[in-house]
């Protein structure tokens, strides 16, 4: 990293690329550092050891840990992350996953943990505490043969 630690606050910026990162109400394309700190901010790309962000947008964001309150993220991937209050379509890690009054997409990890939240679809080891999921394992194996023969359906009608 070239520089040690950045404050950011109020602007509209490229790149960032610091070991301690902070940024509060602004937009950045992409972050890069040890640590980072996110309050405000609409970003396309974070990456980081450890990752937190309240009240914010990202469209990927990975890190050793990731941590959302209140925040929407496209694909959330960490070792561990934790979802508060928060949205994310795919949210996917390899070790550990707490989600808090979050909805979810398709939520995998090894040990998923969740209270009073919703998904999509989970994909865990250890599953604990009350979701509602739309999708278990044989719904999900159901719809995509369903949709795996009308797409064969279709392919034959297609070359004739």
């Amino acid at each position: 990293m070239e520089k040690e630690m950045m404050d950011i606050e109020g602007r509209g910026l490229d790149f960032v690329e610091a070991e301690f990162v902070t940024i509060k109400q602004s937009t950045v394309r992409a972050v890069d550092g040890g640590h980072v700190e996110l309050q405000q901010v609409g970003a396309l790309s974070i990456d980081g050891e450890r990752v937190e962000v309240t009240q914010g947008a990202a469209v990927l964001m990975r890190g050793n840990s990731v941590s959302l309150n209140q925040s929407t993220a496209v694909i959330a991937a960490g070792n561990t992350t934790e979802l508060n209050f928060s949205f994310a379509p795919i949210a996917v890690s390899s070790e550990e996953m707490n989600a808090s009054k979050s909805a979810v997409g398709i939520m995998a990890a090894n040990h998923l943990t969740a209270e009073n939240s919703t998904a999509i679809l989970m994909i865990g080891n250890n599953v604990n505490g009350t979701v509602t999921t739309l999708l278990d394992w044989r719904s999900a194996l159901a719809i995509g043969a369903v949709a795996g023969g009308v797409f064969g359906l279709f392919s034959l009608f297609h070359r004739r």
